[in-house]
C-alpha cells in the first residue's frame, strides 16, 4: 500500500476508534436514543440517560440540552433556569396571564398551570415540530387555560399589541442552536413587550452568564425598564433578568411573596432562600454600553 493509502486508512481506524468510544462512552451513562423529530429549522432529538429524558438539536453529542425532565419526578426541575424565571413569582405572585416565548419541552408552561391553574398561559413557538416532541415526549398538555401559537415571537407580540391585549408576565426563552434570534434582542422589541405588560407586569428573560453580547444585552433591557434584578446561579451557565414596568420591589415583599409561595414551589425543586439570593440589582452606568437595536430600514 502506497503510503498516501496507509495515511487514509490510519485516519479512517482512528475515527472509527473515536466513535466506537463515544458509543461505548454513551452506553456505559445509560445513554438511549428516544425519537428523531424531523425539522425545517434543526432535527429534533429525544434521548434518555442518568434517569432523565432530554431534548437536542441536530444530535445527541450537540452543545448544550434544551430540556431534561426527570423521568421518576417530571415536576422536579432540572436546570437552574427555570427554577430562577419560575422565581418570578417572587416579583408578582400571581399573574392573570402569561406570555412565554419559546416552549422547548413545556417545562415553564406546564409548571406554571400546576402552580397557577386559573392563569391564561399563551406559549408562542416557531417551530411545530417542538410543539408535538412537547406533547408526545414532555407531557405538554393544550387546554383552554393552557394555549399554544405557532408563530414567531415577535411577530405574535405585535399582533397582540396592535389587538389591544396585555400580560402580567412574559417569558423570553427563546433560543435557535447558536443563540438568542437577533430579533428577540433589541430596544425596540422590548418595547414592544414592555407596551404589552400590564401596570404590574413582569419581563423574564434567559440569558447567558457569559457572553460577548453580556454587556450589550444588559444595556438594552437598562434602556427600555431602567435597573433590572440579575440572577445567576454562578459565572457559568445562565443568567436571568428580571424586570418591570414599575419600581422593582424591595427585598422585604420579595421575601414575603416567597415563603407565601414556598410550599407550592418545593415539589419544583425551588429552594426559597437559595432563589432569593440570586436576586442582585442591576444598574446600568449611563452611556457605559451600547444597546442593541434593530437595523435601519433597507438594512443602510
Amino acid at each position: 500500500m502506497q503510503k498516501r493509502g496507509w495515511i487514509l486508512f490510519a485516519g479512517v481506524l482512528a475515527l472509527a476508534v473515536i466513535k466506537s468510544g463515544l458509543v461505548i462512552s454513551n452506553l456505559l451513562a445509560g445513554e438511549r436514543l428516544v425519537h428523531t423529530e424531523p425539522s425545517e429549522f434543526a432535527p429534533i432529538v429525544v434521548f434518555e440517560q442518568y434517569g432523565e429524558r432530554c431534548m437536542n438539536f441536530n444530535d445527541i453529542e450537540g452543545e448544550g440540552r434544551q430540556t431534561c425532565m426527570q423521568l421518576k419526578d417530571p415536576d422536579r426541575m432540572v436546570f437552574e433556569y427555570t427554577r430562577m424565571m419560575t422565581s418570578a413569582l417572587f416579583v408578582n405572585p400571581a399573574p392573570q396571564s402569561i406570555l412565554i416565548i419559546g416552549l422547548g419541552g413545556a417545562t415553564l408552561p406546564t409548571a406554571l398551570h400546576k402552580l397557577l391553574p386559573t392563569t391564561v398561559i399563551d406559549t408562542v413557538e416557531i417551530d411545530p415540530a417542538v410543539v408535538k416532541v412537547a406533547q408526545r415526549y414532555f407531557g405538554y398538555q393544550v387546554g383552554p387555560r393552557q394555549r399554544v401559537h405557532v408563530d414567531d415571537g415577535r411577530a405574535f407580540v405585535e399582533r397582540a399589541l396592535a389587538d389591544g391585549r396585555r400580560y402580567d408576565m412574559v417569558m423570553l426563552d427563546a433560543f435557535d442552536v447558536d443563540y438568542i434570534p437577533a430579533h428577540l434582542l433589541t430596544v425596540e422589541f422590548l418595547e414592544h413587550v414592555r407596551s404589552l405588560l400590564s401596570d404590574t407586569g413582569v419581563v423574564v428573560a434567559n440569558s447567558f452568564a457569559q457572553s460577548r453580547m453580556y454587556e450589550r444585552e444588559s444595556a438594552t433591557y437598562a434602556t427600555v425598564f431602567g435597573e433590572f434584578f440579575n440572577l445567576r446561579a454562578g459565572l457559568e451557565g445562565n443568567r436571568v433578568i428580571v424586570a418591570t414596568v414599575g419600581p422593582l420591589p424591595s427585598a422585604e415583599q420579595l421575601e414575603h411573596n416567597a415563603r407565601q409561595l414556598a410550599k407550592q414551589l418545593e415539589p419544583f425543586g425551588i429552594d426559597i432562600d437559595k432563589a432569593l439570593g440570586a436576586y442582585d440589582v442591576h444598574q446600568e452606568p449611563p452611556g457605559q454600553n451600547l444597546p442593541l437595536r434593530d437595523p435601519p430600514p433597507g438594512g443602510g
